[in-house]
């Protein structure tokens, strides 16, 4: 593990530097405060620290502060050393932010029992950060795509249709569906049906900008939100997702299938005085119109109404492929 120390001493930083590599520890030597913050707040610093309380420019107590201040940064464990040994310095230390305190002239061998346990604390808070994240990608995503969920595609797309009211801009909603799904699963079983659900997932995402969302909606339904989106590329953009998704074979474990996708397609501004849910509905209604219409096309949502828009396209990509 890397290591930092800061000592204005020359001659004990040599002899910290020299014990510690013999540890085999990385050892990052430094004379002063503001060049042991400067290497603490790098994107790689060292995850310890050992910072000598009198130090010029900034003393250890002084580091402590600053690097407990940066919080959106790695746990950094951090220990003081002075020849300080009141109980009231101790304790000005430790709430500065230090982790440990040690008094000079100091054991080795306890110093490195220190950094040990030092070391067992950054390896519980690295698992504590690891079990913190995946809970959170739990809650937010779905685990088959790894896209957003269903409660979290609707609450961001959501946001964004009151901002592009706001703004006066346009937020495309699009109910996607994966053609006869159930002929996937009836004819080449569950675990290729879940391939066939992680691919298009994939497309999807792949086939918008980074600022567009995508997420899975439930079952073999995704819901896109094409954000700022010009409403005259509305309909091509829709039509560039569909052409994706049957354009060619998803390739499974067990053999390549060809799917389609229906879509449902609705403009905020074309229902600007509906609500969320309602706007939702109007996609909804224009993927039923979709399918209604012979499926692998797009249907869009009019106040007046619903038309699908077909383009010309093979009879066959429009049925399963073994």
């Amino acid at each position: 593990m890397r290591i930092l120390v800061a000592e204005d001493d020359t001659i004990s930083r040599t002899l910290l530097e020299r014990t510690l590599q013999r540890a085999g520890y990385s050892v990052i030597a430094v004379e002063n405060g503001a060049q042991a913050v400067a290497e603490l707040i790098k994107q790689d610093a060292p995850r310890l620290a050992l910072l000598d309380w009198v130090m010029p420019e900034m003393d250890g107590v002084e580091v402590c502060r600053e690097i407990r201040r940066r919080k959106e940064q790695a746990y950094t464990y951090l220990i003081l050393l002075s020849s300080r040994e009141s109980k009231g310095d101790i304790v000005a230390g430790l709430e500065s932010g230090a982790d440990d305190y040690l008094t000079k002239p100091f054991d080795l061998d306890e110093l490195k029992a220190r950094l040990r346990t030092g070391h067992r604390i950054l390896e519980l808070e690295d698992h504590l950060v690891e079990a913190r994240e995946s809970m959170r990608f739990q809650a937010t995503h779905d685990l088959l795509t790894s896209l957003w969920n269903r409660g979290v595609i609707v609450e961001l797309m959501s946001h964004e249709i009151m901002r592009s009211r706001r703004e006066r801009s346009c937020t495309a909603v699009m109910m996607c569906d994966i053609d006869h799904f159930k002929s996937v699963n009836d004819q080449f079983g569950h675990a290729v049906g879940d391939d066939v659900l992680r691919e298009v997932a994939r497309r999807l995402h792949n086939s918008v900008r980074s600022y567009d969302m995508v997420g899975r909606y439930g079952g073999e339904e995704f819901l896109v939100a094409l954000n700022k989106c010009d409403p005259g590329s509305a309909v091509s953009r829709a039509e560039n997702l569909r052409s994706i998704i049957g354009g060619r074979p998803v390739q499974t474990a067990n053999k390549p299938v060809t799917v389609t996708i229906s879509i449902g397609l609705a403009l905020s501004t074309e229902f600007a005085e509906c609500t969320i849910e309602e706007l939702m509905h109007e996609a909804d209604m224009a993927l039923y119109a979709a399918k209604a219409a012979g499926r692998n096309c797009v249907g869009v949502a009019q106040p007046g109404g619903i038309r699908s828009h077909i383009e010309e396209q093979p009879k066959e990509t429009q049925i399963l492929t073994p």
